[in-house]
């Protein structure tokens, strides 16, 4: 059986819900959210291998970051157009609960410029009543150039089988770029310093956890199958070592424990995280 291909960028505001729908897509926890904006910093890929069709998802940083230029921002804005540049189709991802006309008329009309088909995602239809979506897609059909519309729940996994038919019908011949047991261009040392960012997100406040890097230093397998990580969180201000601590070092070990935890789930084995703070004035 001839191969298929199609390749995709999932767009959207941050906390749209863009790697919530993206691990829906593969069926397995690929890239890390967060309520925290801009959680996604690096373009994450996600594979879904369906018989002899290949579906490449690029989950890029928050749309909002296309006009920003700051030092802060210009990775995420290189990101997002690499996304966009190597797919043949976008998904416009919309939280339902945040639906402003105008800045989604405003975003479709720039992504229109990249010449691919665009189709647009209601995300989160299972908080609201779902009859306040159809007269929202009548409104922005009236003036936007889509291909189509969808209302889905990422987080529930509703309408996700529906959206990979419609985007299974939209593959053309092409060879795969990926094996057929791959699942993301990110290994598990990845997923692993993002689960402690993550943690660091939700546990510091705002500035703090963009400030920083994480650096695998040991990732090992034992021989009862457990898994030892040693990571150095580094730190260009030494004035965030007292707010990482925490009193009496209480909150480093609470973004230990937690992403301990939470990598254990993802990798589905006994995890072991050993985390050391680093100072970097460089």
């Amino acid at each position: 059986m001839q191969k298929k291909l199609l390749k995709i960028c999932i767009v959207g505001k941050t906390n749209a819900g863009k790697s919530t729908l993206l691990n829906s897509l593969v069926g397995e926890t690929v890239s890390i959210s967060n309520k925290k904006i801009n959680t996604t910093e690096d373009l994450i890929i996600g594979l879904v291998n369906l018989k002899n069709n290949q579906l490449i998802f690029y989950d890029t940083p928050g749309i909002n970051n296309l006009k920003k230029n700051t030092n802060f921002k210009i990775k995420f804005k290189r990101n997002l157009w690499q996304g966009l540049n190597e797919s043949d189709l976008i998904i416009y991802l919309i939280d339902i609960k945040n639906y402003y006309k105008d800045e989604i008329k405003n975003h479709i009309l720039k992504l229109n410029e990249t010449k691919k088909d665009i189709i647009i995602i209601f995300n989160k239809n299972d908080l609201i009543d779902k009859k306040t979506i159809l007269p929202k897609i009548k409104e922005l059909d009236c003036e936007l150039k889509v291909d189509s519309y969808f209302s889905i729940s990422a987080k529930k996994k509703l309408g996700i089988d529906n959206l990979k038919t419609y985007l299974i019908k939209k593959t053309y011949f092409s060879e795969w770029i990926f094996n057929n047991n791959e699942i993301t261009n990110k290994d598990d040392i990845f997923i692993s310093n993002e689960c402690t960012r993550s943690m660091m997100l939700s546990l510091l406040n705002k500035e703090v956890p963009y400030n920083i890097e994480i650096i695998n230093k040991t990732f090992k397998y034992l021989r009862n199958s457990e898994l030892k990580i040693k990571q150095e969180i580094k730190i260009s201000n030494n004035r965030y070592k007292k707010i990482i601590l925490g009193k009496k070092g209480e909150k480093i070990k609470e973004i230990r424990t937690k992403s301990q935890k939470f990598i254990s789930k993802i990798l589905k084995t006994k995890v072991h995280l050993y985390i050391n703070l680093v100072f970097d004035a460089d």
